[in-house]
């Protein structure tokens, strides 16, 4: 099984919905980075479950503990291990599925490929391996940050059919602004249409999909391995591991295809005592490189396959059985995908950036 990803700053996850626990091992982190457990909490506070009425009840304080790698709240350059206990356990829910396998979820490929798969919850297929990925890269966020000034911050854009208007002013966003309302979609508007949208469906016993937009700040120009490591590749490569994601794109991303060139062209300006381009529709990467300007991307979520309706399905040997609703979920994950996408972006840049320190 892969569960390590990066080449400079590798991380590994581990765990699965169920066990005793969960947690990550990044290793390549650079000495002397401030790291405590109340830095990475506040990242795993914003990914918990039961954060509201419109996402799972599943209760978990998702405490850090970091068994190694720190002393006196610095990173000492050697592995750094984050582990969460799961105390909120309840595999009784999933006793259903040992006999079929559920609609649109890991169980019959987990076992195709591997003759076994986790008894409850997912195993390894459940969102709850996220945990790993956001207390590492929250690690990653702060060496960024302390060693370029580089921050991250992500929002819902969109959920189902209902789409926020654009954001002027990416650069000047916070998380405190995308944090106001639990949708995490920062214009308030389309926030409250989001959030209406999302309670029909749980009320109907229906899940939603939606999309996260994430922007990167103050990455220097110049990180990229091209050409199979190019930036926009293992973005996307990091972004499609996350669990219900089903789609990724970068600066204008798919509509750049009914783009002219004179109209898809970013135009160099001085800017700040620098090149810089006057439009960013390349996405702040150019020939799989940083050139400086915000590195801006998307990432498109499915509905929650965990659905409160009753589904006529198969058993495992073919025979048509009606599968009842099990387990507690989300009716839209991309609230709590937030974080994990901003995780998943500072995994990637931290590699990089050790990459490019490395010539």
């Amino acid at each position: 099984m892969s569960s390590t990803f990066g080449n400079f700053l590798k991380v590994t996850t581990f765990g699965e919905s169920h066990g005793g626990a969960v947690g990550a091992v990044i290793d390549g982190l650079p000495a002397n980075i401030p790291l405590t457990e109340g830095k990475i909490q506040i990242q795993l506070n914003r990914r918990r479950p039961g954060q509201s009425d419109i996402t799972t009840p599943r209760s978990e304080a998702d405490t850090v503990k970091i068994l190694s790698g720190t002393e006196n709240g610095l990173t000492l350059g050697t592995p750094v291990t984050f582990v969460v206990e799961n105390l909120d356990q309840r595999p009784g829910d999933y006793s259903s599925a040992a006999a079929a396998p559920r609609p649109s979820h890991a169980d019959y490929t987990y076992t195709m490929k591997y003759g076994i798969t986790a008894s409850s919850g997912g195993g390894r297929a459940s969102a709850r391996e996220t945990i790993g990925r956001v207390t590492a890269g929250s690690a990653a966020e702060i060496f960024l940050l302390e060693k370029f000034g580089a921050d991250i911050v992500a929002f819902v854009s969109s959920v189902g059919s209902i789409t926020a208007p654009i954001i002027d002013d990416l650069e000047g966003l916070t998380r405190e602004a995308v944090d106001k309302h639990f949708v995490r979609c920062p214009d308030q508007k389309s926030a409250e249409a989001m959030e209406r949208l999302i309670r029909e469906v749980k009320s109907d016993g229906d899940s939603i999909g939606g999309i996260v937009t994430c922007v990167c700040r103050n990455v220097p120009a110049g990180w990229g391995e091209p050409v199979f490591d190019k930036l926009e590749a293992l973005l996307a490569q990091a972004m499609m591991s996350i669990p219900a994601a089903k789609g990724f794109e970068v600066g204008a991303g798919f509509a750049s295809a009914a783009m002219r060139g004179s109209e898809h062209n970013d135009i160099f300006v001085a800017k700040d005592g620098r090149l810089g381009t006057a439009t960013n529709r390349s996405g702040g990467i150019q020939g799989g490189i940083s050139n400086g300007e915000p590195i801006i991307f998307r990432v498109a979520f499915k509905p929650t396959a965990t659905i409160g309706k009753e589904q006529v399905t198969a058993d495992y040997i073919g025979n048509e059985t009606i599968l009842k609703p099990t387990g507690r979920h989300d009716p839209c994950v991309v609230p709590r995908a937030v974080p994990v996408v901003e995780a998943m972006a500072a995994l990637v840049l931290g590699d990089m950036a050790l990459g490019q320190m490395g010539r």
